[in-house]
């Protein structure tokens, strides 16, 4: 039941961070394997906040796990898209317009390098701090910040570019 509930949520996750649709869907498997097998250690709070430290310890778990992949991989960027049947897997925290949202930023950070794409996901949408990003990529703090300042450049770099398209095109 905790897989077939939370298994979008998962995946969207460590989509951030893989995207071969394939690899990502055994990274999710390879997760909540590291889940269930650690779940006693799981210790609940107040119980309206249950679910939210649940699914924020699933977070990093994915998340951890997605990185030891692409560690293994020595940090190659991933070639292809984003399957459009993924969008369709539930998740409740969403809207029609937080999706449409969420789509357009994972497609831009999608053109980072692997490294860039790690820290800014890490740091801008899963809340880490520099200290831990360097821990969990093996990577100098300088680094991390180096990475998140020119991540953010290219980004505005991409976004700027497609407001100009839109407007000449009106």
């Amino acid at each position: 039941m905790l897989y077939e509930n939370y298994y979008g949520f998962a995946l969207k996750t460590v989509f951030r961070y893989i995207y071969r649709y394939d690899k990502a869907v055994d990274v999710v498997n390879d997760g909540f394997i590291k889940f269930f097998n650690k779940i006693d250690q799981f210790k609940p709070g107040h119980e309206a906040d249950t679910e939210k430290m649940l699914m924020g310890w699933l977070k990093r778990i994915m998340i951890n796990t997605a990185i030891d992949e692409l560690r293994r991989g020595k940090m190659t960027p991933e070639i292809g898209g984003i399957p459009d049947h993924v969008w369709d897997i539930p998740e409740n925290s969403e809207n029609g317009e937080q999706l449409l949202l969420y789509k357009e930023l994972i497609v831009m950070i999608k053109e980072l390098s692997p490294q860039h794409r790690s820290v800014f996901n890490l740091y801008v949408i899963d809340g880490y701090n520099h200290l831990e990003i360097a821990d969990i990529l093996q990577i100098p703090v300088g680094t991390s910040k180096s990475c998140l300042s020119r991540a953010r450049a290219l980004l505005q770099n991409h976004i700027k570019k497609n407001e100009e398209a839109l407007i000449c095109r009106m």
